[in-house]
C-alpha cells in the first residue's frame, strides 16, 4: 500500500495532527479522527494496561490505512489525529463526557477519572483545537479555490460490543444531510459480499456525527461517515480490499452528487 508523506509545512499542532496531500484537488476531504493509539508521555499512559492501550477502545484499527488509500485514489487531502481517542476523541465536542471518557465499553480509563476543568481545557487546546484548525484551513483553501468538496470520515468498529455480535460490515452514516449516504447506499448492490447498512452500528442518536455537523454541515459540505468492521481489515490485503469496495460506492456517488444528483430532504 502506497502512503503519501505528511506535508512538511503542516500548521502549528502538527505533532498531534497528520495532514496528507493538503493540496490535492480531488472532490473529497478525508478525515480519520481515531487513526492512532498513541498517548503522549505527559498523560502517563492514562493508567491503562498495555492490552487496553492496544485495543479498539484506544483507536480504530485499519481506519488510517483505508483513509490513506482513499486519499490517494481520490487525489484528495486527508486529516488524521495522531493521538488516541482516549486522550481526546476528535469526533466529540469539548463538553461531551465521552470526549475524554472515564470508561470505554468494558475498559476503565484511570487517567480520565475526575478530570478538572483545567485538565479538560488543556487537552482540548492541545489535541482537539489543532485538529479542527487543520480541517478548517484545508476547507477554507479549497473554498477559496472553488473546489467541490465532499467530507468523508473513516472509522472502524469492533465485531462484538458489550458481548453482542454485530453482523453489519459497512455502515454508511449521516446526520441531517443524507445526500452522499443515499447515493452510496444505492450502489450497495455492487457489493453482494458485504452487508452494507444505513446508520449502523451507530447513528446520530449516539453522538457520533459531530465531525459531520461541525466540518460538513457547518461549511455547507455534503458529508458521510463510513464505519467498517475491524475484523475485516486485519491485514494489508484486507485493508486494500475494503478500500476498493468503498471506492465502488464512493466514486459513482461522488459523480452523481457533483452532477447535481442526491436528495437532501
Amino acid at each position: 500500500m502506497q502512503h503519501q508523506a505528511s506535508d512538511p509545512s503542516s500548521p502549528p499542532g502538527s505533532q498531534v495532527v497528520e495532514l496528507v496531500n493538503p493540496h490535492g484537488r480531488g472532490p473529497a476531504l478525508i478525515l480519520c479522527e481515531h487513526a492512532c493509539k498513541d498517548i503522549p508521555d505527559r498523560y502517563d499512559r492514562l493508567g491503562l494496561r498495555d492490552s487496553d492501550r492496544d485495543s479498539h477502545a484506544a483507536w480504530d484499527p485499519g481506519a488510517r490505512a483505508i483513509a490513506l488509500t482513499l486519499s490517494q485514489a481520490l487525489e484528495s487531502p486527508m486529516v488524521a489525529s495522531r493521538v488516541s481517542r482516549l486522550v481526546y476523541d476528535c469526533n466529540r465536542p469539548p463538553d461531551a463526557p465521552d470526549a475524554m471518557p472515564a470508561r470505554s465499553e468494558l475498559i476503565d480509563v484511570p487517567g480520565n477519572a475526575d478530570l478538572t476543568a483545567a485538565q479538560r481545557a488543556e487537552r482540548t487546546a492541545q489535541i482537539y483545537d489543532p485538529f479542527c484548525t487543520t480541517v478548517s484551513e484545508v476547507i477554507a483553501r479549497r473554498q477559496a479555490d472553488a473546489l467541490p468538496t465532499v467530507l468523508i470520515t473513516i472509522h472502524s468498529f469492533t465485531p462484538v460490543y458489550f458481548g453482542k455480535p454485530r453482523a453489519v460490515e459497512i455502515g454508511i452514516l449521516h446526520d441531517d444531510d443524507r445526500r452522499m449516504a443515499d447515493l452510496m447506499l444505492a450502489e450497495a448492490p455492487r457489493l453482494p459480499h458485504r452487508q452494507v447498512v444505513r446508520n449502523a452500528p451507530y447513528g446520530p442518536q449516539d453522538g457520533v456525527t459531530h465531525s459531520l455537523k461541525l466540518h460538513g454541515l457547518g461549511n455547507g459540505l455534503a458529508n458521510v461517515m463510513i464505519e467498517v468492521r475491524n475484523d475485516l481489515v486485519t491485514t494489508t490485503e484486507e485493508e486494500n480490499a475494503m478500500a476498493r469496495d468503498l471506492l465502488a460506492l464512493i466514486n459513482p456517488a461522488l459523480d452523481a452528487l457533483l452532477a447535481g444528483g442526491g436528495d437532501n430532504a
